[in-house]
């Protein structure tokens, strides 16, 4: 089940030496919400403040006393329309921080660390070319972390890669749905039930899609939340509306027509996704939502509707993770220093979920006890964390 997305950032730092700098940007947060406050938290915390113009014709301008370390950026938007604003490498155009959206008349800090080397804004108006300013040399010190710009010209040969991956997915699914509903047709209950489980995880690994499924989502993976009838609710349909009734005792014959219902909108789902096309530019976005979902849906338990296997699924959903991380791969390799250390903290998580399978029964989410708990949410937790990295990083940018 998809959560919304990550929004616009108000500051970005490129986390290419590993993850982002979490705090420096609730700091900025804070600092622009405050608003009056503004000028007292900036005189407090001990860090030089350069106040720097946005706009076509002046973008960069008031950077004249450049020194190393960390440092903030106040960010001036003096045009009449918003613009979003990157501090780049002046040779390589490698970024070190964004600030996206900032409107006519107001004022953001950028918090970045810089070292010997040459740099320059760019300012991109809305609806208006690019505009770089004057470049600014900084003759020593170690700067942080920065990352070479990813394009959605980049993204699109990816996108249509994994797209061809999900096809497939499609067709298992299609599949293993149909022995599920050969099972309820036949009145095999125990059959069915075991058989539930590989369909439901199965569609699970597709979890960068869900977006591009549109409604077809919510009929073949939706819960009863928000329904007025709840679990009895008509529109409650798909793969926990026949998990309720295989964990709750209902019988086969109330159970044929939401199987067939499933087997139809999965077949319809798998037809009509050769003219799907998705978002090149959210990619990298999904990567990140997949586990945030597991997190926010599986780990808490609300989409169990009886099978007691969240486990499974989040287990699915990291295999799902994975099939995105591999197209964005060639991108994140040049990009992300800390890639070796998500591979690791992938490889730690696949070994905890894991060792909660029995054969083919998975431990319920409410089954475990305190230490398994904290060692679940910790693992998923940090992967969360450092593949928000991943969406910042592999985020198109404008260049014109």
């Amino acid at each position: 089940m998809p959560v919304p997305g990550l929004g616009s950032r108000p500051a970005r730092l490129w986390a290419a030496g590993g993850l982002l700098l979490a705090l420096a940007l609730v700091a900025a947060v804070l600092v622009t919400t405050l608003g009056g406050a503004h000028r007292a938290r900036a005189a407090a915390d001990g860090l030089p403040h350069t106040t720097v113009e946005v706009s076509p014709s002046g973008c960069g301008r008031g950077w004249n006393r450049p020194v190393p370390g960390l440092q903030v950026f106040e960010l001036h938007n003096t045009s009449s329309g918003a613009a979003e604003v990157y501090l780049e490498d002046a040779r390589s155009r490698a970024v070190y921080g964004e600030v996206e959206g900032l409107g006519p008349g107001t004022t953001r800090p950028l918090t970045v660390r810089l070292g010997k080397g040459s740099y320059a804004f760019t300012c991109l108006p809305d609806d208006a070319d690019a505009v770089t300013g004057p470049t600014v040399r900084i003759a020593e010190g170690r700067g942080g972390p920065a990352a070479a710009p990813v394009t959605e010209h980049d993204l699109i040969p990816l996108a249509i890669d994994y797209q061809k991956w999900v096809a497939g997915g499609l067709d298992e699914v299609v599949g293993l749905t149909g022995k599920l509903r050969d099972a309820i047709d036949r009145g095999d209950l125990s059959g069915a039930r075991s058989a539930w489980l590989p369909a439901h995880l199965a569609y699970e690994r597709l979890g960068a899609a869900y977006d591009a499924f549109g409604d077809a989502d919510g009929q073949i993976n939706g819960t009863d939340a928000g329904l007025p009838g709840g679990v009895h609710d008509p529109s409650f349909t798909g793969f926990h509306r026949i998990e309720y009734g295989l964990w709750h005792g209902q019988s086969a014959d109330a159970l044929r027509a939401p199987a067939d219902a499933l087997v139809k909108s999965v077949r319809a789902l798998s037809t009509n996704w050769a003219q799907a096309r998705m978002d090149p530019a959210q990619l990298g976005l999904r990567a990140h939502e997949i586990l945030e979902n597991t997190v926010q849906f599986e780990l808490t338990g609300r989409t169990d509707h009886g099978s007691g296997s969240n486990l499974a699924t989040a287990r699915a959903n990291l295999d799902g993770t994975r099939a995105v991380l591999a197209r964005l791969r060639p991108l994140l390799s040049t990009r992300y220093a800390d890639l070796p250390g998500l591979d690791r903290e992938l490889d730690r998580a696949q070994h905890t979920l894991d060792g909660f399978r029995h054969g083919d029964r998975w431990t319920p989410l409410d089954q475990l006890d305190r230490a398994q708990r904290e060692q679940v949410d910790a693992v998923l937790g940090d992967l969360v964390e450092r593949l928000a990295s991943v969406a910042t990083l592999c985020d198109p940018r404008r260049t014109v």
